[in-house]
């Protein structure tokens, strides 16, 4: 299952777009591509009792791809179809939050843990988030579907449906069609 799972993200990439030979030989894929295929790989060798070479080659090819690209996504993190990261650059996913369909990334994202507290835990995002630069979601928060996090925002609240979060403390603008726009490539789940 998520061994297809990457072919949702490449689709986030380059759309419904076939790469031509050519381009597929001499162009490789975004190193940010490179690293969700070792991780969807990686998931879906994972438990897998007669292929643990392959499980422990895709983690280690992982794991190489994320101190090249700083990106961390646990094998374990759950995320759902059409991840797309939008920069080269450090993207941070704490390995119990669990991501939506359609969830767009930008560089110098944190989404982690909150280790006390009423809010201890890792976040819920739901389908059709767009999480902009350098913005940190944290604790047990659940985030709408179609909700835009602007740059440098800082979450620790549920944010409903069809909003903006912006600022820190975080401020929320209801609107409807949040991300149109800003989501391109969508996957239809």
């Amino acid at each position: 299952m998520e061994e297809s799972l990457f072919c949702y993200d490449y689709y986030r990439y380059y759309g419904g777009a076939e790469r031509s030979l050519l381009k597929k030989l001499l162009l490789p894929l975004p190193v940010e591509l490179q690293f969700l295929r070792a991780f969807r790989k990686a998931q879906y060798y994972r438990g897998k009792k007669w292929c643990q070479p392959l499980f422990w080659y895709w983690e280690l090819k992982k794991r190489r791809l994320s101190s090249k690209t700083h990106i961390q996504i646990p094998t374990v993190a759950k995320v759902g179809k059409g991840l797309y990261i939008n920069h080269f650059g450090r993207v941070i996913i704490n390995s119990a939050a669990v991501l939506g369909n359609n969830i767009t990334i930008g560089t110098g994202v944190t989404v982690g843990q909150t280790n006390r507290g009423k809010k201890k835990g890792a976040p819920v995002i739901a389908d059709n988030v767009w999480i902009g630069t350098n913005a940190v979601v944290v604790g047990n928060v659940n985030i709408g579907t179609d909700v835009m996090i602007a740059p440098n925002a800082f979450v620790n609240i549920d944010v409903p449906p069809h909003s903006i979060v912006v600022g820190n403390p975080a401020k929320i603008i209801s609107r409807e069609g949040a991300t149109d726009g800003y989501i391109e490539n969508i996957v239809e789940i």
